[in-house]
């Protein structure tokens, strides 16, 4: 699952479990009538009455099974913070001038170029482009979605020699290590008559 499909589940999880918990402690709070097995039963009713707070204070496991549990809490919440902070697309490219100098080129200017070449090579009905990697030294990743007729390996050939290529020349890379996946698109049968 990416990591982008994780964080939208887990925000709406935690964001549901909030509101359903809310609403009932609301709910209680106002005075409206609680079902036999609900926490709270009224409105002057404690969220956690002493013995409830008091009740496994002396038990041995208790505090090792508290600070376990909050342990496994803050990582998972580091490694999702850090899952979402992690960079996944390079921003910018650094580039010499010749001159002693340096330009940037944004990274989406270059995929956007790479992935419209691309998609007008022959055969290809779709491109998707990502530029990883550091700034002085780029890796590409593409998708290219082949029509049923084209053969992969000419279409590969074509892309390198001519999308890849220009690309890794137009940004002044000595080189542009790159990832292609092939695809074919599915089409439907054809009606016979």
């Amino acid at each position: 699952m990416r990591t982008g499909r994780l964080n939208r589940v887990l925000l709406a999880l935690a964001g549901l479990l909030l509101l359903v918990l809310g609403g009932a402690v609301l709910a209680a709070g106002l005075g409206a009538p609680m079902p036999s097995w609900w926490l709270h039963t009224g409105p002057h009713d404690v969220l956690l009455s002493r013995a409830e707070r008091t009740r496994w204070r002396h038990a041995d496991w208790w505090w090792p099974a508290v600070l376990a549990g909050l342990a496994v809490i803050v990582l998972l919440a580091l490694w999702w913070l850090t899952a979402v902070l992690r960079r996944r697309r390079l921003s910018e490219i650094l580039i010499d001038t010749g001159d002693g100098d340096f330009a940037l080129l944004r990274g989406r200017a270059l995929e956007l170029a790479l992935a419209q070449e691309a998609g007008r090579q022959e055969g290809v009905a779709h491109t998707e482009v990502l530029l990883r990697g550091r700034r002085t030294a780029p890796t590409a990743r593409i998708r290219l979605r082949l029509e049923p007729h084209v053969d992969p390996a000419t279409a590969l050939d074509t892309f390198t020699a001519e999308a890849l290529t220009h690309a890794r020349e137009s940004a002044r890379l000595a080189t542009l290590p790159a990832e292609v996946c092939l695809r074919a698109v599915k089409h439907h049968a054809e009606r016979v008559t």
